[in-house]
């Protein structure tokens, strides 16, 4: 039975701490830990979980390095096989690991695993972040069985499946730690959002598989970093999905997938100046400029990595279809009916 190091990464966040890490510290499985990684909390957080949960470990780190960072730095800490980096908003089931557990024990090709992301408030849905497996489409949109853009699915079994997917989402993300530090870890350049979608495609190309398991759920409150919509989301997904596409393309597809995501983006940011959305259309067009203001170095990191790959093709998971054209102009809102 593979030994799991839980790690939920924390700034200023006493409340979701009160009221969600109680059913981790819950789990039923006899083999794993809790490490708190810290971000430089200045509200309580470290104490109140020394005296409610002494035996979680603290990662106490010196300053906020949010998402990416937080959890790069706790992994030293980590003992177990396989690093399970958990939102500090997500309630779980006592057996949520033995799935999870199965998953990795039954394939040693298997470098990932998601359980199945129900919402927190809404436990009878799927929840948006990462529902039943994460996806991207030809263009690099990304999507999940469960939800499309803001479509979010009823539960009713019917991704009750295990599957090969192409992300599992950073809510609640199990990677062999082996396969997470010879990577890397996360970027930190991505800062926010989409790192565990890079992460994933690097492990693709470097011949291992990324699996669904709805023989383990957990509940995900969801929006905690930033709002739905916010310019500062929008900005981060757009910059990070062009610094996504370029470091990890195969040399067949880079071109036509780049562009095609380009062309996407150009539509887009005239759409927001059409309808006078100037803070997304400002949102997007700073994103481009920093992508290419940072080009050198995401350029450097693909030589690295396309170096490294061990597949000249792209994961057989990506969709060839175009999301926004099943969505919005064939109004197809279901995962399980896009064509």
């Amino acid at each position: 039975m593979p030994f799991f190091s839980i790690i939920i990464v924390s700034w200023n966040a006493l409340g979701h701490l009160k009221n969600y890490l109680p059913s981790v510290a819950a789990t039923s499985y006899p083999n794993y830990e809790i490490i708190l990684a810290d971000n430089a909390s200045d509200d309580g957080s470290k104490a109140w979980v020394q005296e409610h949960f002494p035996e979680v470990k603290i990662a106490a780190l010196d300053e906020n390095y949010g998402y990416c960072g937080g959890n790069n730095r706790a992994v030293p800490y980590a003992n177990g096989e396989i690093l399970l980096f958990l939102n500090n908003d997500v309630r779980v089931e006592p057996d949520w690991l033995d799935g999870i557990a199965d998953c990795f024990q039954r394939n040693e090709q298997t470098a990932a695993v998601q359980p199945k992301l129900l919402a927190d408030k809404q436990p009878d849905h799927f929840e948006y972040a990462g529902a039943a497996g994460g996806f991207i489409d030809r263009f690099g949109y990304p999507f999940c069985r469960g939800r499309l853009f803001e479509t979010i699915e009823k539960d009713q079994g019917q991704y009750d499946n295990e599957t090969d997917i192409f992300w599992a989402s950073g809510a609640a993300l199990a990677v062999r730690k082996q396969q997470f530090q010879s990577l890397g870890g996360f970027d930190e350049d991505f800062e926010f959002h989409m790192e565990e979608i890079d992460l994933c495609w690097r492990l693709w190309n470097t011949g291992y598989n990324i699996k669904y398991t709805p023989k383990s759920t957990v509940y995900h409150l969801g929006g905690g970093s930033m709002a739905m919509g916010s310019p500062r989301k929008v900005y981060y997904n757009y910059r990070n999905n062009l610094r996504m596409l370029w470091k990890n393309c195969s040399s067949k597809s880079l071109i036509w997938r780049f562009g095609g995501r380009y062309l996407l983006d150009f539509i887009a940011a005239l759409r927001s100046l059409v309808t006078g959305n100037w803070e997304e259309y400002k949102a997007i067009a700073r994103a481009h400029l920093d992508f290419w203001r940072s080009f050198s170095a995401t350029s450097q990191k693909r030589s690295t990595l396309q170096n490294s790959r061990t597949t000249h093709s792209d994961p057989p998971t990506i969709q060839q279809v175009s999301i926004i054209f099943q969505y919005f102009v064939k109004g197809i809102k279901t995962f399980c009916n896009l064509r």
